[in-house]
């Protein structure tokens, strides 16, 4: 039952961060720059975690766990976000999606070094058809060499935070561990918009979109990861967040009109057939132990 209520919350997660640059496009048009975006995101979300924490009567991390979680959103959300934004500067939004899920390839072999996880074939199938269908959702077009660089930057320190978080999350709560991130990127970026000068939502439907993007994609869908990490471990985690692009490319669709090309569909046909197996594969392994 464990290991199936950590599929959810990926599940959940993935859904979630899908919505970001839907969210994310609403706010541009509405006249946010990005910095001013990332630390109203980030420090709303610190806000109402804050809330939830004191609701919750749960103490604040201390010692070597928060430094850990500061170092977490300080240098591994903020990092990361930093240059998946920067790639975009400089390569086609399809290409730095494609680089950026490389991550689950990263998390695969960091897990398998470093944390000695277990390497199967139910695992090792999903992974390529994931990122197959990864591929050919985000349907990649060219760019610059700075922006590949920043891109599998993006992904290789993405990885590095899971790997983290999956030692983390063992010793504190999604809420706990959320707030602190949420905290230190939204510091890091304060002080970024600080010095850039800030650029606000213009209307109230900008307000609404800010709205959803500290809770839709940012509030729920972190805490759900970080939750369902300590579940199913780093591979399975980063394997399952493979359904965002999913989640991205149909609201696109529904929302802007944007175009499902029949090579979309078989990437995203790829990409849950590749869930599925995980999934399956897990919920034997777990029914097996019981």
């Amino acid at each position: 039952m464990k290991r199936l209520t950590g599929i959810l919350l990926i599940a959940i997660s993935a859904t979630g961060f899908g919505t970001l640059a839907i969210f994310g496009k609403f706010l541009y048009a509405d006249g946010v720059d990005t910095f001013t975006l990332l630390f109203l995101r980030f420090g709303l979300a610190a806000s109402v975690m804050t809330l939830i924490l004191i609701l919750r009567r749960e103490p604040f991390p201390r010692g070597r766990v928060l430094a850990q979680l500061i170092g977490m959103g300080a240098l591994g959300y903020a990092g990361q976000s930093f240059s998946y934004l920067s790639a975009i500067k400089y390569a086609s939004a399809g290409l730095v999606a494609l680089l950026l899920y490389l991550y689950p390839i990263f998390v695969f072999v960091l897990s398998a070094l470093f944390l000695r996880e277990k390497v199967t074939w139910p695992k090792a199938i999903a992974l390529t058809l994931a990122l197959t269908g990864a591929a050919l959702t985000a349907n990649p077009e060219g760019g610059q060499t700075l922006g590949i660089f920043y891109a599998i930057l993006a992904a290789v320190i993405y990885s590095v935070y899971i790997i983290v978080g999956a030692g983390v999350m063992k010793q504190v709560s999604a809420i706990q561990s959320s707030l602190v991130i949420f905290a230190s990127a939204a510091a890091v970026y304060g002080t970024l918009t600080l010095v850039n000068g800030a650029h606000f939502p213009a209307s109230s439907s900008g307000w609404l979109s800010l709205g959803g993007i500290v809770i839709a994609a940012t509030v729920i869908p972190v805490a759900t990861f970080l939750a369902g990490l300590e579940r199913i471990g780093p591979t399975n985690a980063s394997l399952l967040s493979t359904l965002e692009p999913v989640v991205t490319v149909l609201l696109a669709a529904w929302l802007f009109g944007e175009l499902l090309t029949p090579i979309t569909l078989v990437g995203g046909a790829l990409i849950l057939v590749g869930v599925i197996i995980l999934t399956r594969s897990e919920i034997g392994l777990n029914e097996s132990k019981e």
